[in-house]
């Protein structure tokens, strides 16, 4: 897993302060900002997020580069609505050869670890064969099409740009089709940006202990990295049992609030 802010909101904290103060003051917004001290910054932000008084914190937004996850981790981290995401095609990108990810509990028993790993590499076979067959058929309907005679030929050797944007064209319908079959361990890429507000969300539901170990290991390293770039935003960012005092998970919580506040006060 690689994992980076790539931009995010230049004194975020100060902005945020700055919009909160705004709703109360009769003072123009210039006057506003100038007169913003790193007191009253930290007084804001704390008393905002105590509160339960968020919405300033959406005038900060943080971009995330992240690599080397699962497509199963894509489908919960998704589930964050308020945020954008901009993730690599399994349609447009030909998957031959793929990338994955071995959950620790598979790659720490060897039985289970060569039952995956065959499995992987009988689902790459699959992959790879489906795709040729699809790319062909595509490519004759094309051909046929367009009144383009000796296919095989064409196939495999073409004659014109013409004939290699069909060949293009019948990789990506391809494609398409056959990646039904690439299991959920298949790696992908994103770009991901959220607000301060749904990232104080996010962190507080997947840095639990009960969230699934992928997407809480992405949570944590992506906490630690904006805990340089805004400290004082996040610095009671965390699972409940950190952000908020208490654990809400009742007769399911961990048992392990005291060693969670130390962990995510020492991230």
């Amino acid at each position: 897993m690689r994992v980076e802010i790539i931009s995010y909101t230049k004194e975020a904290e100060k902005y945020i302060t700055a919009a909160a103060k705004l709703c109360y003051s009769k003072s123009d917004i210039d006057d506003i900002i100038t007169n913003i001290d790193d007191e009253n910054t930290e007084y804001f932000v704390d008393m905002l997020t105590e509160m339960g008084h968020e919405s300033p914190l959406e005038h900060a937004s943080y971009t995330f580069a992240i690599e080397g996850v699962s497509r199963s981790l894509l489908a919960q981290i998704t589930r964050h609505r308020i945020a954008s995401f901009s993730v690599q095609s399994q349609r447009y990108v030909n998957l031959t050869d793929f990338k994955y990810v071995i959950p620790p509990a598979i790659s720490e028993n060897p039985d289970a670890l060569a039952e995956f790993l065959s499995a992987i590499e009988e689902d790459k076979k699959r992959y790879d064969k489906l795709s040729d067959i699809l790319k062909k058929d595509h490519f004759k309907h094309l051909c046929d099409e367009r009144g383009i005679a000796e296919i095989e030929e064409e196939y495999k050797s073409p004659s014109s740009q013409a004939v290699k944007e069909i060949l293009r064209q019948a990789s990506k319908l391809a494609n398409e089709d056959a990646r039904f079959i690439l299991p959920n361990a298949c790696e992908t890429k994103m770009l991901m940006t959220m607000n301060a507000r749904s990232l104080l969300n996010f962190f507080k539901l997947r840095t639990c202990q009960r969230a699934q170990w992928e997407i809480r290991n992405l949570a944590e390293e992506m906490l630690r990295q904006i805990k340089a770039v805004s400290p004082l935003l996040f610095k009671k960012a965390g699972p409940p049992c950190v952000y908020l005092g208490f654990c809400t998970e009742g007769k399911m919580s961990c048992g392990k609030s005291d060693e969670m506040k130390k962990k995510f006060t020492d991230l």
